[in-house]
């Protein structure tokens, strides 16, 4: 995308401007379908930590939201059994957090709901160029700092297993 001229770049940025607003709107209804009580923030949160788990504050970076925020948040992630605090025995000050199975469960449902109709929107208006499109879009995912998709979906099946070394919190 280095070679991209301005008004290419230009056209490219409104496009996938465009196209997020289309998949916020796609999380938010596959939450919806699933009728469960979690905020698009909340959800959120619950993608960072199907990664694998993090320390209250690299969240609350991660999330660009102040620390105070993400434990408010994750208290109520804790009540509704999506998420798990637990500390490190070689530091017992942080606080860590990461999935519970159900809170995995939870993502994988809404990601999984949202491949299919993303798969349905895909073949239902071909792209003249899908490999060069899918380029750019892991190009994008890169530097969002995001995980390809199948590295994803690797870290997301063991996202509710606590590390060795966790005691409770």
């Amino acid at each position: 995308m280095a070679g991209v001229q301005t008004t290419e770049a230009g056209t490219l940025t409104d496009s996938l401007l465009a196209a997020s607003r289309v998949l916020v709107g796609l999380a938010a209804q596959s939450l919806a379908q699933l009728d469960v009580d979690v905020t698009l923030v909340q959800f959120r949160a619950l993608v960072v930590l199907a990664g694998g788990p993090q320390r209250t504050v690299d969240l609350a970076s991660l999330l660009a939201v102040a620390p105070s925020t993400v434990t408010r948040m994750c208290d109520r992630l804790v009540r509704k059994d999506l998420v798990r605090r637990y500390r490190r025995i070689e530091d017992r000050r942080a606080t860590w957090l990461g999935l519970t199975e159900t809170g995995r469960d939870l993502v994988g449902d809404v990601m999984r709901s949202r491949r299919r109709v993303i798969g349905r929107m895909v073949r239902a208006n071909p792209v003249a160029d899908p490999s060069s499109a899918a380029e750019a879009l892991d190009a994008l995912v890169v530097a969002g700092g995001e995980l390809p998709e199948a590295q994803w979906w690797r870290r997301w099946r063991s996202s509710a297993t606590p590390p060795s070394d966790a005691v409770t919190a």
